[in-house]
């Protein structure tokens, strides 16, 4: 476990990921940069490790997630967690079968080898050990702004992801909604944000270039 994943992690177990964020603002110092710097780490990871999550992360990651900024401390958020592989694999087959129709005239070969393709493309997505459906209710108290709390609760999960060591991607169209409330049994009340693996990274992939800084402030005025 590196220094910055250490840490960030007593931070997280000792008083919450807000705790850790006030201790920041309050003694700056060089573990405080570090955290900052999760900002500029964190990365989309689209192929993992089988390596298991220990619950005791899970946890702290949902945690933080709850965190997030909220309409009105509304607080909309249903996290789904699924590791159960079953369940991973048939979300992957029945991506296949949405993005891969068999048309009746197709030689059974073509299409098998289609299929293959595509699920060597495609299957890097559903190699995490664990995926979290990030949902808002929209029997939630103040429903029409679920769509401005949703994703931030999923960007909070995924900078505290980050800070354990774990990799993440947003992900909205590659597994479609429709998918995942046929698969894993989703109230029609619950508007999905995105699903997320979580994971040991199968290598980091090589971090993109950013807008500078200057691109996109503007002082007082555009």
């Amino acid at each position: 476990m590196t220094t910055t994943r250490r840490t960030c992690l007593a931070g997280l177990a000792g008083g919450g990921f807000l705790t850790s964020l006030g201790a920041l603002a309050a003694t700056p110092s060089g573990s405080e940069a570090d955290a900052l710097a999760l900002f500029g780490k964190r990365q989309s990871v689209r192929r993992y490790k089988a390596d298991p999550v220990p619950e005791e992360h899970l946890r702290l990651i949902l945690d933080a997630a709850r965190h997030a900024p909220t309409s009105g401390n509304q607080q909309p958020w249903k996290f789904l967690v699924i590791r159960d592989r079953a369940k991973i694999d048939r979300l992957r087959e029945r991506c296949l079968d949405r993005h891969l129709p068999r048309h009746a005239e197709e030689p059974e070969a073509d299409y098998k080898a289609r299929r293959e393709t595509a699920a060597k493309g495609f299957g890097g997505y559903f190699t995490a050990p664990v995926y979290v459906v990030v949902l808002t209710d929209s029997q939630s108290t103040y429903p029409t702004y679920n769509h401005h709390d949703g994703p931030l609760a999923a960007g909070y999960l995924m900078l505290a992801a980050r800070a354990l060591g774990y990799g993440t991607v947003y992900i909205t169209d590659s597994i479609p909604e429709a998918v995942t409330q046929e698969v894993l049994g989703i109230p029609e009340r619950y508007k999905r944000v995105c699903i997320t693996p979580i994971g040991v990274p199968d290598g980091w992939p090589e971090a993109k270039a950013k807008k500078k800084l200057e691109e996109l402030v503007a002082w007082e005025t555009l």
